[in-house]
C-alpha cells in the first residue's frame, strides 16, 4: 500500500480515474440524440444529508426526488462521496425518480472501516438498503460502483429490478490493471485537470463540457459532505486493483444476470477501454449498450441531458 503522500495525491486524481466498463448488448456506437429535458428543482443543492445505523455502520445519505414506485440507489466511484456527483446527473434524474446517493462503510460522513474488496462493499451496500426497508431496487453504478452493482446482482438478485452501469467494467477488465500508471502519470495536476484528464478527451468539446461537469460538482457550498479519507481511498484502491485481476470466469458469471440493464460507455475511455463493453454485451442477456462518441470514462456527465433522457426512459 502507498503512504499517505502518495494516497493523497492519488485521491485528487481518482474521482473520475477509476474503472470504465461495462454491460450490455445492443446500438453500439449509438450517438445520442438531442433532449430538450429542464431540472425543475434543484434536488442536489438542498436534500438534507440523513443517517441509519445498521450494525456498527452510520450510513449517511440523501434522498433526491420524491417519486413514488421502486427506488434508484447510485453507487460511487473510487474516491467519491455524496458531494462529487454531478447535479446536472443527479437532479435530472430525481425529476422522474426517487434517487438515493449514499456514502458505503467508512467513505465520507459514514463511520465504520471501508472494505478492501469489492465483494465487501458490496454487502455493505446490501446492509444499507435493507435497513431503509426496501426489499427490492434498481441500482445505478459508475466506475468502482459498477463493479459493486455487478457483484450485488450476482449475490442478491431478488434485490435488484434494474441496472444502470456507466464507466464500469468486468472482473478482469482489460486494461485496468494499468491504473496506478495512470494516476502516477497525473501527479502534480490540479484536481480539475486530473477530473479532465481521466473523464473526458483531448476535443475541445470534450473539455468544455468537463468543466461544466467540473463547475456543478462545486456547486453545493453549504452542508456538503465530508472528503473520503486516505484510509477509505487505500483501501478503495487495493479493492479496485484485486478486481483488475484476470478472472477467467468474469463474463461466464454475467451470463445469469437476467435482470434488464443499460449501459453507458465512451467511446475513448482510458482507464478501461470499450472493447470491455463490447464483451459484456455479448454475455448479459437483457443489456443494451449505448456508446457515445469523443468521449471519456465519464461520458454520462459529457452528455447529462442525453443520458438523464435515456436512464429515465429505460426505469419507467
Amino acid at each position: 500500500m502507498r503512504n499517505n503522500r502518495t494516497i493523497t495525491s492519488m485521491k485528487r486524481l481518482a474521482l473520475f480515474a477509476i474503472l470504465a466498463l461495462g454491460i450490455a448488448s445492443c446500438d453500439k456506437d449509438e450517438t445520442p440524440a438531442k433532449d430538450d429535458t429542464t431540472v425543475t428543482v434543484d434536488y442536489h443543492q438542498t436534500a438534507t444529508t440523513q443517517f441509519i445505523e445498521s450494525g456498527d455502520t452510520k450510513y449517511a445519505y440523501r434522498v433526491l426526488g420524491q417519486k413514488e414506485g421502486t427506488p434508484l440507489v447510485i453507487l460511487s466511484p473510487l474516491g467519491g462521496s455524496l458531494d462529487d456527483w454531478d447535479p446536472a446527473i443527479t437532479n435530472g434524474l430525481a425529476q422522474k425518480n426517487k434517487v438515493i446517493i449514499f456514502d458505503n462503510q467508512g467513505v465520507g460522513s459514514s463511520t465504520g472501516k471501508t472494505p478492501a474488496t469489492i465483494a465487501d462493499m458490496a454487502k455493505g451496500a446490501v446492509t444499507f438498503i435493507k435497513a431503509l426497508g426496501y426489499t427490492k431496487v434498481n441500482l445505478m453504478g459508475f466506475s468502482m460502483g459498477g463493479f459493486v452493482t455487478q457483484q450485488i446482482a450476482l449475490t442478491e438478485p431478488a434485490l435488484v429490478n434494474k441496472i444502470i452501469l456507466t464507466g464500469t467494467g468486468p472482473k478482469g477488465s482489460e486494461g485496468l490493471s494499468n491504473l496506478p500508471n495512470l494516476l502516477s502519470a497525473a501527479a502534480g495536476l490540479s484536481p480539475k485537470e486530473s477530473f479532465l484528464l481521466f473523464g473526458f478527451t483531448s476535443s475541445a468539446e470534450s473539455r468544455s463540457a468537463g468543466e461544466q461537469s467540473y463547475a456543478r460538482v462545486q456547486k453545493r457550498t453549504v452542508n456538503r459532505d465530508a472528503p473520503v479519507s486516505n484510509e477509505s481511498f487505500g483501501a478503495q484502491l487495493t479493492a479496485v486493483l484485486a478486481w483488475a485481476q484476470p478472472y477467467p470466469n468474469a463474463l461466464k458469471e454475467l451470463e445469469t444476470i437476467t435482470q434488464p440493464v443499460l449501459h453507458i460507455q465512451g467511446q475513448k475511455d482510458v482507464p478501461v477501454p470499450v472493447i470491455n463493453a463490447v464483451n459484456m454485451s455479448q454475455h448479459i442477456p437483457n443489456a443494451r449498450l449505448s456508446v457515445y462518441p469523443d468521449a471519456g470514462h465519464a461520458a454520462f456527465t459529457q452528455y447529462p441531458e442525453q443520458f438523464v433522457e435515456q436512464a429515465n426512459d429505460f426505469l419507467k
